[in-house]
Formats: structure tokens, sequence, C-alpha cells
């Protein structure tokens, strides 16, 4: 299956398609992580974009159910150097292909990905359109033109639950090959901007009874929660797309902070508490995405490897309001927050590391000790 690809750029190139057909456009950005293709697939905050891989082999263990990060596959599509469709593993359910193809995401293989990452670190990310039905040049650079960007959407209604559940797994449990469910003594509302599966699994480890609630449930419904003591704090979660444009989300958490409650934020939700506290985020160039980053926790002074997904950061001004806890080693970007005035904690990596390494996850234990 043949399929054209056009950059903001204006550089053009086929490549051979694999899961679904059609025509997409979204924001391309590169991921580093050596493992955990479909996490990263299934991983609602890459909602509007096209994930180019590092890793040159792609597919070769297939996919399966318990691995899922969420329901379905968000992102518009994925580029591969060399994809596998006869999968290898005696956990695979199906192929990659078959995934992608039942949730609309766009397969794009043999295609030079080391080329298409220098180009993303030298310009930054870019919007692009990829096809498997138009190939001439000037109608995709006009599909391309006409397109919102993703600043423009809004993506958190598509991402977000319609309704409120009880999360109850816990870790993934290697010897019986099924999630744990421990006891938890703490009740805590987990606010769904396009919440990952793993993220609500730590916090299930951590001891806390997790209730997944949809972005837009009112916030006199969460502070009446609070105070009648059917929760004894707030999660924001990760999320796609801008964090500027919700104004909902950031009235919201104002709310929250104003009323005391205790808040813990990843990514998205590290992004709108920024906001929240009248400290706009900036877009970085193009982004952190992979499974190992280094960062430095600025208390005990240790090096952890951690896990990224963001495109946008918050400012240094934020130290007027709260202390830093944690630093990207690769920018000196700010990858964690203590606020000084409210039980309010937050990072920008992700601590459940779904690819990745584990060694942030003690900050959920310490959003628990902090309820």
């Amino acid at each position: 299956m043949k399929v054209s690809l056009y950059f903001e750029n204006g550089f053009i190139l086929e490549a051979k398609g694999f899961g679904a057909e059609g025509t997409s456009v979204g924001e391309v950005v590169f991921n580093t992580s050596l493992t955990g293709y479909q996490e990263i697939v299934t991983d609602p905050s890459y909602a509007g974009q096209f994930v180019t891989f590092t890793m040159p082999e792609i597919g070769n263990v297939g996919c399966n159910a318990q691995d899922m990060e969420s329901k379905a596959a968000y992102c518009k599509g994925i580029l591969v150097r060399s994809y596998q469709d006869r999968p290898s593993n005696f956990r695979c359910e199906e192929r990659l292909s078959a995934l992608l193809e039942k949730n609309g995401v766009l397969g794009i293989s043999d295609v030079d990905t080391r080329f298409i990452t220098k180009m993303l670190r030298e310009e930054g990310a870019m919007m692009m359109v990829a096809s498997t039905q138009i190939h001439d040049r000037n109608k995709l650079k006009k599909i391309l033109e006409t397109s919102p960007r993703i600043e423009e959407i809004n993506y958190i209604k598509q991402v977000s639950t319609k309704e409120s559940y009880r999360h109850t797994e816990a870790r993934y449990d290697i010897k019986t090959f099924t999630y744990a469910s421990p006891k938890t003594d703490k009740k805590i509302l987990a606010l769904d901007f396009g919440i990952k599966r793993n993220i609500l699994n730590e916090l299930t480890h951590a001891g806390m009874e997790v209730t997944v609630v949809p972005n837009d449930m009112p916030v006199e419904e969460i502070i009446a929660k609070i105070e009648s003591k059917e929760a004894d704090g707030v999660f924001l979660s990760n999320g796609p797309g801008d964090p500027l444009i919700l104004k909902e989300e950031q009235e919201k958490i104002k709310r929250l902070i104003a009323h005391k409650v205790p808040l813990f934020g990843i990514c998205l939700g590290h992004q709108l508490l920024s906001i929240a506290h009248g400290y706009d985020t900036y877009k970085l160039q193009f982004g952190h995405h992979g499974g190992n980053h280094p960062v430095i926790n600025s208390i005990t002074s240790r090096v952890e490897i951690t896990a990224q997904n963001h495109n946008y950061n918050v400012p240094e001004s934020i130290t007027e309001v709260a202390m830093v806890t944690h630093r990207n080693l690769f920018d000196n970007t700010i990858e964690g927050l203590k606020y000084n005035d409210s039980p309010t904690i937050s990072v920008q990596h992700h601590p459940e590391a779904s690819p990745g390494p584990h060694e942030s996850a003690y900050i959920f234990r310490s959003f628990k000790a902090m309820l």
C-alpha cells in the first residue's frame, strides 16, 4: 500500500503503508524508546500526532489487551524504518497492523526515520499530511494548509472518559501475568484529560482508591466530594495538545487551588497547574519523547532515568510560587514542582514509565503521604 507524506517545510516522500487507509493531518514528533511501541501507540497524549520511532524494528512482538494504555489508539499515525508483520511472542494476540487498522491509525514504513528525526531536531516539530489515497504534491499541500493546527484543537474532549468509574488494578505481576489488587486506605478523584492505564495502576499500587472522572465534571461536585470526605485529593492526568487552550480546565483547577484541595499533576496536569497559578507554558522546539531521559532530583541530588512525552514546558518564573524538585539534564528545563502555599506537587515526566524505567515511581507514594 503506497502512502505519500507531505511535511510543513515542503519535504515530500513516498513510503509503504500498513494499518488503516485514508488521509490524516497531524504534528510529527520522534520517540527514542527502545521498547513499548504498543503502549506509545495507545497513549492518549499522542492524539493529533504522528510518532516517528527511532528504534528501527517495530511490530516484532505484536500486541495484546494487557499492554493497552487506553481503550483505543488516538495518534494520527506512526512512522517506522522496518515493520515486522510476523510477530513472535507468547503474549501476542494480534499484529500491530490490525490494532492500527481497527482504530483508524496510519502505519507508515520503509522511511528513513533517522533523517526525519534529524530534520525535526533541527527544524522543530511540524505539521504533516499522510495519505494512501492522494499522491499529488499540490493537493497534499492544500490539505495541510487548510487544516487546523494541533494547538487549535481540543483533543481532551475526544480522549476523556464520558462516565466515572473505579479503577482497582495495580502493578502487573510477571509471575502470574495478571494485575494485582492491593488494599487502599486513601481515596482520590482522577480528572481524566487522557489518562494512561499504568498511571492508574501506580496510584492504586501506592494505596489509593481511584475514581476516574470526566474532564468536564463540575468543580462544585469535586469540591463537595472533598468536603464530605468521599475523596482525600485530586489527581490531574496527562493528556494531548496545547494546555493554553484548555480554559475550562484552567478555571476548574484555580478553584481547587483556592479551596486548598490536595493536588498531584503529571505532564498536562503539571502544565495546567502552572497556568492556573498564573504562569503560562511555552512550546519546546521538538519536545521530549522517550524512555531514557535523565532527570536530577533537586532534593536528593540523585539522577533518575525517566519516561517523557511532552511538547510544552512550564517557565522558570514559576519559581516565584513553587520549589523546583526535578530538572531535565538534557536541557535543564523544569521537570517537577512543589508549590509553596498549597498542598500541590507535579512532575513533567512520567513516573509510571510505560514504557520505560520505574526509578521515579516513589512520587506516587509521596502524593499519598501528602494526603
